[in-house]
């Protein structure tokens, strides 16, 4: 009797200590370095700020840009540099990597595949070598880990989304005059994933759909840095259904940058935005709650706050240098990153879902994508902020906003093919 109390005691510890918070997040390192990491922390503390390596042996790679989960077993990381997208477990352990994709960006999934942007002219697929004149997605099959198609969208695509059997892939156009002959792209490409063609181009007329955008149901959050001079940042809110529809009015442009931004568990963005204009030198910055579907209703003229729940603005605007933001989908808990200077180890910051401030937590350089993982280990599908080599024949300097720069300043950024690298 006292054997199986004692067991039944140790089972209820056990469940007890089960951690509830348990976030993955992505160091970028600095590009060209090989110095990407995968931090691991639960509930209030970092566990690992070397994750991969501890669980592999090995580097994770140069430059990790973006990570979803794809299923219960299967997690997926786009690695910019290194040209693969890594697969693992939920618990860390290497499962595959694909490296037919170079300079791949965002993803998203279905849950048996894996779709990925890219900026690159060429794919390796399982019916030969692809090659395109703009970027592209491509559609791994996680069942073999290969490509199994690819089709051609928007010069360099951010971006992508998964919405009633279609992708949504928001085209940049970053290589504008940086050795590629074409102007920034406004467009939004809509791709059947099933047939992989593109079925419709939504033109926005807003240049320069820049950076990961969020997903909330039937509605994107897609971040423009206009051009820095006469065009200025903006932002789109973007419904899905009403383009499918083909309703002219399926996007509001907002006069406000979302830099950083990611969905709530309400259905609501949270953003973090930066602005600058060459014309004036100055920079501004918004912190945004933004109800997507009050703006899409009453075309932009209601629906965005200029507020973060709790003490966030103030511990923004306290930030060196945001460079991230993330609500946890299981359980609301907040976490965002700051990049400090660029080169030195950034951090993590922990808020409650009310907004409260719980902790600071030093990581890597270069703190930016989040995965949460489900408390009991079953995904549910929730969407979230985060659902051979080619060479430029010439080098500009960008910031970390994808602003370029004619003299380099501590703190910036050089982009090859999309990469980025600090100048000192």
């Amino acid at each position: 009797m006292k054997r199986y109390l004692l067991l039944t005691m140790s089972l209820l510890l056990v469940i007890i200590a089960d951690a509830q918070e348990k976030l993955i997040l992505l160091n970028e390192g600095m590009w060209q370095a090989d110095n990407g990491r995968v931090t691991y922390f639960e509930d209030d503390h970092v566990v690992s700020n070397q994750w991969f390596r501890d669980k592999n042996g090995m580097k994770i790679g140069d430059t990790p840009n973006d990570i979803i989960q794809v299923n219960d077993n299967l997690i997926a990381i786009a690695v910019n540099w290194s040209n693969i997208v890594q697969f693992i477990r939920p618990d860390g352990t290497a499962v595959a990597a694909t490296e037919d994709i170079p300079n791949n960006r965002k993803l998203c999934s279905d849950g048996k595949y894996v779709y990925v942007t890219s900026y690159g002219h060429e794919c390796a697929t399982v019916d030969g070598m692809k090659y395109f004149e703009k970027g592209y997605v491509a559609k791994i099959d996680v069942s073999t880990f290969k490509v199994v198609a690819a089709t051609e969208v928007g010069y360099e695509p951010e971006g992508i989304a998964l919405y009633d059997g279609r992708l949504f892939v928001a085209n940049t156009g970053g290589y504008s005059n940086v050795g590629e002959d074409h102007d920034f792209e406004t467009t939004v490409s809509i791709v059947n994933a099933a047939t992989m063609q593109v079925e419709k181009t939504v033109d926005t007329h807003v240049p320069n759909l820049y950076g990961k955008m969020s997903q909330t149901g039937r509605y994107l959050c897609i971040n423009s840095p206009g051009d820095y001079y006469e065009i200025p940042s903006a932002s789109l809110i973007f419904d899905c259904r009403k383009a499918l529809d083909g309703n002219a009015d399926c996007f509001v442009k907002l006069d406000v940058a979302v830099t950083y931004n990611c969905p709530t568990r309400d259905g609501r963005f949270l953003a973090v935005g930066s602005s600058f204009s060459y014309l004036t030198g100055d920079y501004e910055t918004n912190y945004l709650t933004i109800n997507p579907q009050t703006v899409i209703e009453t075309l932009g003229a209601s629906g965005v706050s200029q507020s973060l729940p709790g003490s966030l603005l103030a511990d923004y605007q306290d930030m060196g240098q945001p460079y991230g933001i993330y609500v946890n989908p299981y359980t609301g808990y907040i976490y965002g990153s700051d990049a400090s200077l660029f080169e030195d180890a950034g951090f993590l910051y922990q808020w409650s879902p009310e907004g409260q401030l719980l902790g600071k937590h030093k990581v890597y350089i270069n703190p930016g994508h989040f995965l949460a993982l489900p408390p009991d280990g079953h995904f549910s599908g929730i969407v979230e902020a985060e659902t051979s080599n080619l060479k430029s024949k010439t080098s500009n300097v960008y910031d970390l906003q994808g602003r370029r720069v004619q003299t380099p300043i501590k703190g910036s950024i050089s982009v090859r093919q999309g990469r980025k690298v600090l100048t000192k």
